[in-house]
């Protein structure tokens, strides 16, 4: 285990190096909680430009903007460079939100990278085809939001992961036209409770449990960053110790082969989100002993040119 001293767990902890085609600066949607209610910003530097202040049409979650604009994010780009000075409020101590408020599917995929494949119980079975299942949004919490570890089970284990956000409707993709439906990325942990996971052949009880994964911190829009997300660096990091450390480019499944796989029977609607899968390194293949998240540790998750996702580990309260 390589160590890793981070100064501190806000999102503007320093990053990998600037992914290839990113020659200024990322457009970074951010939702937020502020005066009583959710609301919609755009980064810029240690700054939130507050779109709501700006215009207060402007929708709070970044779904319902992306269905009015079919996935064209040039209104909310105009509308942050003319808002006035007024709008702006300090990165530091934002309350953050998920970056799409509510999103209409949280779409995920298993065993994605065969490292990943090989360390657990899918090791002598190699998929032939991408490995769907669903979260519920109340299964996630959003950047600096505590993680919470359920009284039944100690078994809470992370997962590193890009995630992929739907900006417009989108059925029967091919290949060369599937990644043009994303408007942007984000990081998740795609956190599961294993033992319950295990229970059965199907993995939705282990990976629903209430407040045991991230999402965050802010969407960086697509075009900062390599088509379809690949040849990024992406790792997680507990309690600034280096836990998996990978490259998108490993994915068994590229994002616009599960774009096309995935359109071939449900249609893809704005909002939605797609977690595209976890290297190796997991917490419950680490030998000689398995390693757990647990109350008092702080998770990172960081992928390459989009930012770090921190979250504080509790357990649940009686």
């Amino acid at each position: 285990m390589t160590g890793y001293t981070f100064p501190n767990p806000l999102p503007c902890a320093k990053p990998f190096a600037a992914a290839k085609g990113q020659g200024r600066d990322t457009m970074k949607i951010v939702g937020f909680e502020a005066n009583n209610g959710l609301r919609l910003g755009v980064v810029e530097g240690d700054a939130v430009i507050d779109l709501q202040a700006a215009d207060a049409a402007t929708p709070s979650d970044l779904g319902e903007a992306l269905r009015a604009s079919n996935g064209d994010l040039k209104a909310l780009a105009d509308l942050a460079r003319r808002a006035p000075a007024s709008a702006r409020r300090l990165l530091a101590g934002l309350k953050f939100g998920f970056p799409v408020a509510k999103p209409g599917k949280i779409i995920c995929l298993g065993l994605n990278y065969l490292d990943h494949v090989k360390e657990g119980p899918s090791r002598d079975n190699i998929p032939k085809f991408p490995s769907i299942f669903f979260r519920v949004l109340t299964s996630m919490v959003p950047h600096l939001q505590p993680i919470i570890r359920p009284r039944v089970s100690t078994q809470l284990d992370y997962e590193a992961e890009m995630v992929a956000i739907v900006g417009k409707p989108a059925k029967h993709l091919t290949l060369a036209n599937a990644i043009a439906c994303i408007a942007g990325y984000s990081c998740s942990n795609e956190g599961s409770v294993r033992e319950f996971q295990r229970h059965t052949t199907q993995w939705g009880m282990g990976k629903n449990f209430d407040r045991t994964g991230g999402f965050g911190p802010w969407m960086v829009s697509a075009d900062e960053l390599p088509p379809g997300g690949k040849g990024l660096k992406i790792m997680s990091r507990l309690n600034g110790n280096i836990m998996q450390s990978d490259n998108t480019s490993n994915m068994m499944f590229p994002l616009a082969e599960t774009l096309v796989y995935l359109t071939k029977g449900m249609t893809l609607e704005p909002g939605d989100i797609i977690l595209t899968g976890t290297p190796s390194g997991v917490g419950h293949a680490r030998k000689p002993e398995p390693v757990w998240m647990k109350p008092g540790d702080t998770i990172e998750i960081e992928v390459e040119g989009i930012g770090v996702l921190s979250n504080p580990i509790e357990d649940e309260k009686a």
